[in-house]
């Protein structure tokens, strides 16, 4: 059986200053921790995590971890179901919400623990996500992991039949 995962894809139309043309930014985070330290490319993630459908329901998870990972209250406002999609052994279901006027300013961050250096028997503790940012579409394909990629894909084509470009 694999595990249940939803996240929260902020997102908000944009207008560049130097040609007029509009665009679409989505908020994207980096992953903590010693292993994503160094890098970048396909080391971003939607805020998100795991649930029991048992206790909550997938919106209801994607909000808590929303809060959870980001220090930020979710923003509010008509929802997009992106639907769900396969990461190894977890399936991600995704909503969208229109983020304008989030502030992200001063996030805090979740923490977790974990030995290190491996096999140190030392244990450190370390944040779930080192840093979030505003981000075009298509810049944040390059940075999510590939299997979150399609939620991209998902939220441009939701929008798309509502005039955001």
């Amino acid at each position: 059986m694999s595990v249940l995962s939803a996240g929260l894809l902020a997102y908000r139309p944009v207008v560049s200053s130097s040609d007029g043309s509009s665009g679409l930014e989505v908020l994207i985070a980096h992953m903590g921790g010693p292993f994503w330290q160094r890098k970048d490319a396909g080391a971003w993630t939607i805020p998100k995590g795991e649930y029991d459908p048992a206790g909550e329901s997938p919106l209801e998870a994607a909000r808590r971890e929303f809060r959870e990972e980001l220090g930020i209250d979710p923003p509010g406002g008509t929802v997009i179901d992106l639907g769900s999609f396969a990461a190894s052994r977890k399936s991600i279901t995704v909503f969208a919400v229109d983020g304008s006027g989030l502030d992200i300013s001063h996030p805090v961050f979740g923490e977790f623990e974990l030995e290190w250096p491996p096999r140190s028997g030392k244990v450190a503790s370390f944040p779930e996500i080192d840093r979030v940012e505003w981000m075009h579409l298509a810049f944040a394909a390059e940075k999510l992991t590939a299997s979150q990629r399609p939620a991209l894909t998902a939220l441009a084509a939701a929008l798309g039949t509502r005039g955001v470009s």
